[in-house]
């Protein structure tokens, strides 16, 4: 993608507008997210504005969902410098701007590591869940150099009484060096049946439930079914 000129944020925030459902709004504010435009079409507008990082920092100063969540789509992720990455996650006020932020621009910035060990550790819950999340996809694509076992030991000590962003997180880290680790699954998985961390998640059918058991054995049979 390239950089186009001569969009203003006045022009974006009005086509924003337009594409606001009350209905959608409702169903996403049950979850925490203010916002009520579907990501279908917002994805499309990001589509059309191509990549634009003036236009993205306008976007997000606004502190509007909609807006900071097309903002994340139209920006260049290695522009972005490390104190303003941090200082963003920390404005990042709902869970969809705050997941889309640490998956489609803190995981590609050259400072994704840097931030992974200064979020892990932070008092914040919602900050350290995105230390997680980093720790999470290191625990997937780059596990050398990571501390597994000790991982596991504050996972351990700590998911159950989680603040519920932070336990997820901390779950989602469980699963995947259960589903990724052989040499860790048995124990991963028996920390999950003990703690019995979402286990009662409601999950459709035809989905996979969150509860890091089920979710490993499921995971692992699909890589075996594979094979």
């Amino acid at each position: 993608m390239t950089e186009t000129t001569g969009t203003t944020v006045e022009q974006v925030m009005a086509e924003l507008a337009g594409l606001e459902d009350p209905r959608m709004r409702e169903v996403n504010e049950r979850h925490g997210d203010d916002h009520g435009v579907n990501l279908t079409k917002l994805r499309a507008l990001a589509k059309r504005l191509k990549t634009q990082q003036d236009l993205a920092r306008e976007l997000w100063k606004t502190d509007d969902t909609a807006a900071r969540l097309l903002a994340l789509l139209i920006c260049r992720p290695k522009a972005f410098e490390r104190d303003e990455l941090d200082t963003m996650l920390r404005e990042a006020r709902t869970p969809k701007v705050h997941d889309w932020l640490v998956n489609y621009v803190v995981k590609r910035s050259p400072h994704s590591e840097e931030l992974r060990l200064a979020w892990f550790a932070d008092p914040d819950p919602v900050v350290a869940s995105a230390g997680w999340a980093l720790t999470t996809e290191r625990v997937a694509k780059k596990p050398d150099g990571l501390d597994l076992p000790g991982l596991l030991d504050v996972i351990e000590a700590e998911m159950k009484d989680a603040p519920e962003r932070l336990q997820w997180a901390m779950n989602h880290c469980l699963a995947q060096i259960g589903i990724e680790h052989p040499e860790h699954r048995a124990r991963a998985i028996d920390i999950g049946e003990r703690l019995e961390v979402l286990k009662d998640y409601p999950t459709p059918a035809n989905c996979t439930s969150p509860f890091a058991p089920a979710w490993i054995g499921e995971m692992v049979r699909r890589q075996q079914e594979k094979q």
